[in-house]
């Protein structure tokens, strides 16, 4: 097999071909227990302590099904606009794999118990786009091997193996859409926009945290290039479990370009499952994934099939959440912020965060003042999203009250905030600690107008002249006398009250 390194620039590839793409993202459920079986699925336990003879595939041990996982597989067909199988089964897809203790994983076939859904998406300009989705079907996770000895953390290479079980077993929604098509030079972007919006209705109905950064949800990505939209579809690559909403779109970006330089070099795609790089944004070949495949799926025999009761369907669609794009569309409107803005916010994943903090007490503006400008920096300094850092929106909104009441400046609660997230304590314990307050003393403040005065006369005579502009420079030295800890506004209005002069 020839392999192609060479890439083709993004706007020629386009100028030549059409992209069609298939996303596949899988979402490990919430639930305490694994699918089958009674195991705990915390994260963190030891390893192959979190096992039983039934998610090990010991002879003899028979599964039962997860009741929340059946619910929670009907609330995202739900909440994708899918229908809710009347009567569907689990089935055996049979194939070898070490982390795989069963040598077969327990999923859905041909019968899903969600299907013939849609989802839409926002770019980043505003515009919807339409993803259809052609089901979602539960089934369970596998284990995890751990490659030791050689440079990459892959099998290549590596000196033995090592595997941990307890993953096994785990629930997984497996969400797969028909093919892309008509995003054309958008097709990154449009993949980027899918997984995320389908990130926050996952969060939104409360079944997993779909945390990409811990594998709670991963993506595959499939892309194809064909001459023309009127064209058949072209030989497909899969780049497998893509971890972060960024490498989706680079994944999705990088096919199309080594798919157009191989095609316009005469060349023929292979049928793969490729490798992402997230340190260059590349994918490298894995292994062939002909249509020939097959993995001899049939009904699982030790498991009755499900059969939602239609009332029971309803009770669920009722109990629904307010969907993220609705949502966002309501708080943009409240908030007075323009589409920008607010994916800004989103992409901070500060949404929730400042909700939080305007219930507990903080206006609106105050509270994404903090939360996007020094609690993001602060984030994106810890390579965290905002919601991660340790603070509560309360503490938050506390800051906030405390610099509306004229007790802290902006630069007294920035400093508030570097000891909460320090671990010095509560927004008030900081301040007492630091000894942070503003200078409110009107008689102290006075004698740090009076002294910045006499030790600028120039200044003075130019403000008394009309250059009121020229007020900040006395601004400036009173709160350097005071540390930073007297009110800005205050001291100003003071010092044009002692010079005689108003705005």
């Amino acid at each position: 097999m020839t392999t192609f390194t060479e890439l083709l620039s993004y706007e020629d590839a386009l100028a030549s071909f059409d992209p069609v793409m298939g996303l596949e993202v899988h979402v490990e459920l919430g639930t305490k227990t694994k699918m089958f079986c009674g195991c705990s699925t915390e994260l963190g336990a030891e390893p192959n302590s979190q096992t039983c003879p039934t998610c090990l595939g010991l002879p003899g041990s028979l599964p039962v099904v997860n009741a929340i996982g059946i619910e929670s597989a009907i609330k995202i067909g739900l909440a994708l606009n899918c229908e809710i199988a009347e009567w569907c089964r689990f089935a055996r897809k049979n194939y070898f794999y070490p982390d795989m203790p069963k040598n077969f994983q327990t999923s859905q076939y041909d019968e899903p118990i969600a299907f013939n859904g849609f989802l839409d998406v926002q770019l980043e300009d505003g515009e919807i786009f339409r993803v259809e989705i052609e089901r979602a079907h539960m089934e369970e996770d596998t284990g995890k091997s751990l490659h030791v000895g050689g440079a990459t953390g892959r099998i290549h290479g590596a000196s033995h193996s090592l595997l941990d079980y307890n993953r096994a077993g785990i629930p997984l929604i497996e969400i797969v859409t028909k093919p892309i098509e008509g995003a054309g030079e958008r097709a990154p972007e449009v993949a980027k926009a899918y997984v995320a919006e389908l990130r926050e209705v996952i969060k939104a109905l409360g079944v997993s945290e779909a945390r990409m950064d811990k594998g709670q949800m991963r993506c595959d990505v499939n892309l194809s290039l064909r001459p023309t939209p009127e064209s058949e579809f072209g030989t497909r690559s899969e780049t497998k479990n893509v971890n972060s909403l960024r490498s989706v779109e680079r994944a999705a970006r990088f096919e199309i370009q080594r798919h157009a330089a191989v095609l316009s070099s005469g060349g023929t795609i292979v049928q793969e499952t490729r490798h992402f790089h997230e340190e260059d944004g590349s994918t490298t070949a894995g292994r062939i994934k002909d249509n020939a495949e097959d993995y001899r799926y049939f009904p699982e025999p030790d498991l009755v099939p499900v059969a939602p009761a239609r009332d029971w369907v309803e009770e669920l669609r009722g109990g629904l959440p307010e969907m993220p794009r609705v949502r966002r569309n309501r708080l943009r409107e409240e908030w007075g912020v323009g589409e920008h803005d607010m994916q800004s916010i989103l992409n901070a994943g500060a949404v929730d965060s400042i909700v939080a903090t305007i219930e507990a007490g903080a206006d609106s503006t105050a509270a994404r003042k903090w939360w996007m400008g020094e609690l993001a920096r602060n984030a994106n300094e810890q390579g965290v999203v905002v919601d991660e850092l340790p603070i509560t929106p309360a503490q938050v909104a506390r800051v906030a009250a405390l610099v509306a009441a004229g007790e802290l400046n902006d630069k007294l609660a920035r400093q508030v905030l570097e000891g909460v997230l320090a671990g010095e304590g509560t927004p008030d314990e900081v301040v007492e600690k630091r000894g942070l307050k503003v200078v409110s003393d009107e008689g102290a403040l006075g004698a740090a107008v009076d002294e910045a005065i006499a030790g600028n006369a120039a200044i003075a005579d130019k403000i008394r002249g009309g250059k009121i502009a020229a007020v900040g420079a006395l601004v400036g030295a009173v709160m350097k006398t005071t540390r930073g800890q007297a009110d800005a506004a205050r001291v100003k209005e003071l010092i044009l009250e002692r010079l005689g002069v108003s705005e």
